[in-house]
């Protein structure tokens, strides 16, 4: 368990500027001084020097440095190089250089390789030729480079060699998010969730729609279940901003700040693979810094995040907190928040002494949660308030156990204990070896399918039908009468687990609305608006939240009803059953 240090500071960082070194530079007049010093006047700590396949720019700069230092030696300077070389010096003490590259891969994906200054042209260069770059294309500095590795080999190839892999523009053209391929599917989720992938550069950090890239990637989708590190970037191939096209950036017009203990490429790797997703933000006027837990509340509780107003024992709410902690370890990891509740318009509340609530909470987690497990335990503000912030990873010694024997799953927003066929399926999942991995984009775009799962219901795999079910909600799989009472068989579909012998009695609220709909009555087509083979059955508000009730009619004409789903489970086909293509 660790509690963050302090002396951490705010650093704005820009990770995506071009030099006259790429072909489609716009001021080719622009001297690499020029970048830096508009960097210095836009106020940015660290920036990156990526041409599109090429180190040549950020080469080129070092050589100039070199040669006005070798005339300096000489005491050969003339006035205007003196003044030159005087500028680098300045600039040196207060903005970091990295080198790095914007490189195609295979099918036009963009990628951002960063590395430390330490690196050297010769490493970098090399780099370039295992990624496939032409040794005769290696200063040409175009996007356009012919054939060269795959996505997932990149991400490999540019981490083995101690850099940073960032997935450039993800939700935008030559983004890994495949927004403008007509496939994607396994492939996307390699591309964005892969292990040696470090970031997602994105376009729409700002943005406060509910479908954002940052909200889309933030561990709440059950195919998604990595969350990411969403930054942002100027992408810039000017100095300034285009005045007859403000979408056209110069530097640091789009930048991110980064909370650091220092300004090195060593602290941004370590923050960018880290867990904690408050210690980077877009860069905004510090009058109206970004506020992590506002954006927290407007997403609203969730299967990785919780909120709980205080901590106090009266009422059990630190008991709350621990159970929370326990779910999360046991389903995908998350999030807890205290001293606000999810409600983004009531006010926060925050904990009057927060250093003693962190004790506390530390005190509790070792003694009543086992096996031990790891969170990171920090303040936040909010309103001008102390916020204590638990951030809890996805358990390595699945199940975990509050007081020894209460083992908690998350399910969507709701904290409950595990049911026995749960408990089973945990202590699998923590036995189970590592999945393989998902098919390459040129496979799945030459139509070669992806292993399917077993099938562990005795109805048809609705995969075979063509379409798979949504992603959240509940499936009623099977049902049957002992002694007067009705005994369910419920399939998550977030996850595909099953649970059996379950009761309208024992069952949790999602559950118990699907069992209760279902113990009513079978659907009728007549009730259903159909699209095809796809169904709306029922659309409800619960809380903030949209839920759909969707129906699948089979190749047999039997009806499967999906209860429950939410937007993160809308895939597909699925979106113009629900209205939302």
């Amino acid at each position: 368990m660790t509690h963050k240090k302090k002396n951490m500071q705010w650093r704005r960082v820009d990770l995506h500027i071009h030099t006259p070194a790429s072909v489609c530079y716009q001021q080719p007049e622009a001297t690499f001084l020029d970048i830096l010093l508009r960097a210095e006047a836009r106020g940015l700590d660290v920036i990156a020097f990526t041409d599109h396949n090429t180190v040549a720019g950020y080469a080129a700069m070092r050589r100039e440095i070199e040669q006005l230092l070798f005339l300096e030696r000489l005491e050969r300077l003339r006035p205007a190089e003196k003044e030159q070389l005087e500028q680098y010096r300045r600039l040196s003490e207060k903005l970091l250089v990295l080198p790095g590259f914007e490189f195609t891969a295979a099918l036009g994906f963009h990628i951002l390789g960063i590395f430390s200054e330490r690196t050297s042209v010769r490493e970098l260069e090399h780099i370039l030729l295992d990624l496939r770059i032409p040794p005769d294309k290696l200063d040409l500095g175009s996007s356009e480079i012919g054939a060269t590795v795959d996505v997932l080999q990149a991400y490999r190839i540019i981490s083995a060699a101690g850099g940073l892999a960032i997935a450039a523009h993800a939700n935008s053209t030559h983004g890994v998010a495949m927004q403008d391929f007509d496939f994607g599917g396994q492939t996307k989720i390699s591309y964005t969730q892969d292990p040696h992938l470090a970031a997602l550069e994105v376009t729409d950090l700002e943005s406060r729609r509910r479908r954002s890239t940052a909200t889309f990637f933030n561990g709440s989708k059950p195919e998604y279940p990595r969350r990411m590190h969403c930054i942002q970037g100027s992408d810039a191939h000017r100095l300034t901003r285009d005045p007859d096209d403000p979408t056209n950036l110069g530097v640091g017009d789009r930048c991110t700040e980064m909370l650091l203990p220092e300004v090195s490429f060593e602290a941004i790797k370590a923050t960018l693979l880290g867990n904690d997703f408050a210690r980077t933000r877009p860069s905004r006027p510090t009058t109206m810094p970004f506020d992590h837990v506002r954006a927290a509340r407007e997403q609203g509780a969730s299967i990785v995040q919780s909120f709980h107003e205080s901590m106090e024992r009266r009422g059990g709410r630190i008991v709350a907190i621990l159970r929370d902690i326990v779910a999360f370890a046991n389903t995908n990891g998350g999030t807890v928040y205290v001293g606000v509740s999810s409600n983004p318009r009531a006010p926060a509340i925050g904990v009057s002494n927060p250093e003693e609530a962190i004790a506390e909470l530390k005190a509790e987690i070792s003694r009543r949660i086992t096996p031990p497990i790891e969170v990171t335990i920090d303040v936040l503000q909010s309103e001008g308030k102390p916020v204590v912030r638990i951030v809890v990873p996805r358990g390595e010694n699945m199940p975990y156990a509050l007081e020894g024997s209460r083992i908690f799953v998350r399910q969507e927003s709701e904290t409950n204990l595990a049911l026995r066929d749960e408990i089973v399926q945990l202590v699998r999942r923590s036995l189970e070896a590592v999945p393989a991995p998902a098919p390459s984009a040129v496979a799945e775009a030459a139509g070669q399918p992806s292993q399917p799962e077993p099938a562990s219901a005795t109805l048809p795999t609705p995969a075979e039908e063509g379409v798979e079910p949504p992603r959240t909600g509940v499936e009623v799989v099977h049902t049957e009468e002992r002694k007067g009472v009705l005994y369910h068989t419920m399939r998550d579909l977030r996850n595909g687990n099953q649970v059996h012998n379950v009761t309208r009695a024992s069952a949790r609220r999602l559950w118990q609305y699907a069992i209760s709909r279902r113990e009513k009555h079978e659907p009728q087509e007549s009730e259903i608006v159909w699209s095809g083979n796809l169904g709306l059955l029922r659309k409800y508000q619960q809380g903030r939240r949209t839920r759909y009730d969707l129906v699948q009619r089979m190749g047999d004409g039997t009806l499967r009803v999906y209860y429950g789903v939410t937007d993160e489970g809308i895939h597909g086909p699925w979106k113009s059953v629900v209205g939302s293509e």
